[in-house]
């Protein structure tokens, strides 16, 4: 056994030695530091692009939070800065609760319904719509998707004044239901709940369910709806935060001030300032309560994306 393992290490020693030699690998003339040198130069760029969009949002923000603290004085003064806070927040806010008899909290309601309501009632039907257009075939199916489609490039403001018309023909017009009907209607939620709806939710999961005795809408509510949590709440906010800022839909349809949204009231305010400026106060202290609410919003449903990004990532 040692005289066999001693010639083949001989014999490997005879090939080495034989053996042509082998070309080495040429050298690029890369400097050390200059990959280090590019990615801390696109790093510093791509920050200062966000600090610029960010910048961009921020500002108007943190100008109605510095306004609504100031008196009309204040904001038209030359001698001070205008960015500055002052301290007339709290009695901004007394006054905008308090003028004629509390008018803002009702249009705040309003707009809590009409938002709200409208939101919630308008996301069910767009889930419901794109589940059942993703997972049942039907005839007729690519016609009243196409249609759908269509209906996201009309714009509000071009069926407003048919709507309008509609309305008064059956006597719901300057009402609540002459706003919050059509708010229960998202093309775009509805193409978005049928694309989610085609991807997350497995045939396998309906199937299995069937087995078990459930009904199709017992499916939709109990795992249809489940898993599209990302895209509902994607379709909710879209809807929230455009039926709160709506404003020509309600200015065609209502005439009494007191089924007023709040963006139409704070119009009626705004246009008031020229014949009495103290107006002034009341719209920029309206303009900040008014934005609270979305901001809310935001902050207490972004938890649902991140745990829809998360979702299946790991098999069970």
């Amino acid at each position: 056994m040692t005289t066999t393992v001693r010639r083949s290490s001989k014999a490997d020693a005879r090939d080495a030695v034989g053996a042509e030699p082998v070309a080495a690998a040429p050298r690029r003339n890369t400097p050390v530091g200059a990959g280090v040198g590019r990615s801390r130069a696109s790093t510093i760029i791509v920050t200062g692009i966000l600090v610029v969009v960010a910048l961009y949002f921020l500002v108007p923000v943190y100008y109605v939070v510095i306004a609504a603290t100031k008196t009309t004085e204040d904001l038209f003064a030359t001698n001070g800065f205008l960015l500055a806070p002052t301290f007339s927040l709290w009695e901004n806010l007394r006054l905008v609760f308090t003028y004629d008899g509390g008018i803002f909290v009702r249009w705040f309601l309003n707009s809590v319904l009409y938002a709200g309501v409208g939101a919630l009632l308008a996301t069910y039907f767009a889930a419901a719509g794109g589940y059942a257009l993703a997972k049942y075939d039907f005839r007729g199916k690519n016609i009243v998707f196409g249609t759908v489609l269509g209906g996201v490039l009309v714009p509000g403001t071009a069926t407003a004044l048919p709507l309008f018309l509609l309305f008064s023909q059956m006597g719901i017009s300057n009402t609540y239901w002459s706003v919050l009907i059509p708010s229960l209607v998202s093309p775009f939620g509805l193409f978005l709940c049928r694309i989610y709806a085609q991807a997350s939710v497995d045939d396998s999961v309906i199937e299995s369910g069937r087995i078990d005795g459930a009904g199709e809408l017992r499916i939709f509510h109990t795992l249809g709806l489940r898993a599209m949590t990302p895209a509902l709440v994607t379709v909710f906010l879209f809807q929230l935060v455009g039926i709160w800022n709506n404003f020509f839909l309600p200015l065609i349809m209502l005439a009494d001030s007191n089924l007023y949204p709040i963006t139409l009231g704070l119009n009626n305010w705004r246009s008031q300032v020229d014949r009495l400026p103290e107006f002034y106060q009341l719209t920029t202290g309206g303009v900040l309560v008014s934005i609270i609410p979305l901001i809310a919003a935001m902050i207490i449903l972004q938890r649902y994306w991140r745990g829809g990004l998360t979702d299946g990532a790991v098999k069970g």
